[in-house]
């Protein structure tokens, strides 16, 4: 039998079929097109599935049950989709509507979440027990694997490291609070600081890299800079990597977990950002006689993450 993993994002919807090798064998994917409302992209849900099933040369009947990962909060008590500010859902029974399209068991998650599930399961984890995920991107995404189960908290909303403070009475955050962590760490912080840095600097290369145009700004011409040796990008990079070990530290000081794994696409900049990150934790954990230490990872799976995740997904 196969699973298949659906990820639910604001501009596309991808989807997976499984086999028992957790390798996706199949895949469809269609526009979200959000907002809309919730019958009309769960009839897109529907399509990518079908496509999905298509392209892996199976039919309906050999699906044991199909996962869905989707921004906001999932009461999985109820199966309803209670907030999704992306999405612009309220309170949506989801798999009720989706079991009533796909006649298979579906199952709900954050994305996030099925993200670090995918990668504590198929990815760089290796199917170690205590596991976290970070990924850096417009956001702070993170998910949270303890004894092999993903944290939700009493209410589902859980496990949202990007809105720990670690600068109080700092940059005021969406979410209401100032000083929150993706406000300092996102790729979307990065390249404001790269931007201020600039304004402050008319000589530095970040200004080539960028065709001297500041809205072209982005995490790709911020290391480009610092790649032809600009004193300037080091600065701002090595600021921004230290934001983010502050948050890594914290989650490892909380929690103990034996790997991080870092995503988004700046981990594509593999050692670069990740040498000197475990170098500012090592030097603040407080776990720093221990013999056993978290390690910390880049992300394998990619975009895949979040499919794998969601197809893995039961009760």
């Amino acid at each position: 039998m196969y699973r298949i993993g659906v990820d639910l994002g604001g501009t596309n919807i991808a989807t997976g079929v499984l086999n028992e090798n957790n390798e996706i064998i199949g895949r469809g994917k269609v526009k979200t097109r959000a907002p809309r409302p919730a019958p009309e992209i769960f009839d897109s849900i529907k399509e990518s599935v079908e496509m999905a099933i298509k392209d892996a040369g199976i039919s309906i009947d050999d699906v044991l049950s199909i996962g869905i990962g989707t921004p906001g909060s999932v009461n999985k008590a109820t199966g309803e989709i209670e907030f999704s500010n992306n999405l612009q859902f309220n309170n949506v029974p989801a798999k009720e509507m989706l079991e009533a399209r796909l006649k298979k068991p579906v199952y709900l998650e954050n994305d996030a979440n099925c993200a670090a599930l995918g990668e504590a399961v198929a990815g760089c984890g290796n199917g170690v027990k205590d596991f976290v995920a970070v990924t850096l991107g417009t956001g702070v995404g993170s998910g949270i694997i303890i004894d092999g189960k993903i944290i939700r908290g009493s209410n589902y909303c859980g496990g949202e490291m990007g809105h720990m403070v670690i600068n109080v009475d700092g940059i005021q955050c969406n979410c209401g609070r100032k000083g929150c962590w993706e406000k300092y760490a996102s790729a979307t912080a990065l390249v404001s600081q790269a931007v201020e840095a600039m304004q402050n600097n008319k000589t530095s290369l970040l200004w080539k890299t960028c065709n001297g145009d500041l809205n072209k700004v982005e995490g790709k011409t911020i290391f480009e800079a610092l790649d032809l040796g600009d004193a300037t990008a080091k600065k701002v990079v090595d600021r921004y990597l230290y934001y983010v070990s502050v948050g890594i530290g914290n989650i490892i000081n909380a929690l103990q977990p034996e790997i991080i794994c870092v995503g988004g696409g700046i981990s594509g900049q593999g050692e670069k950002i990740l040498r000197p990150i475990r170098g500012f934790v090592t030097e603040e954990r407080y776990s720093v006689h221990s013999n056993k230490q978290t390690i910390i990872l880049p992300a394998k799976l990619g975009n895949d993450a979040g499919i794998i995740g969601a197809a893995l997904l039961d009760e």
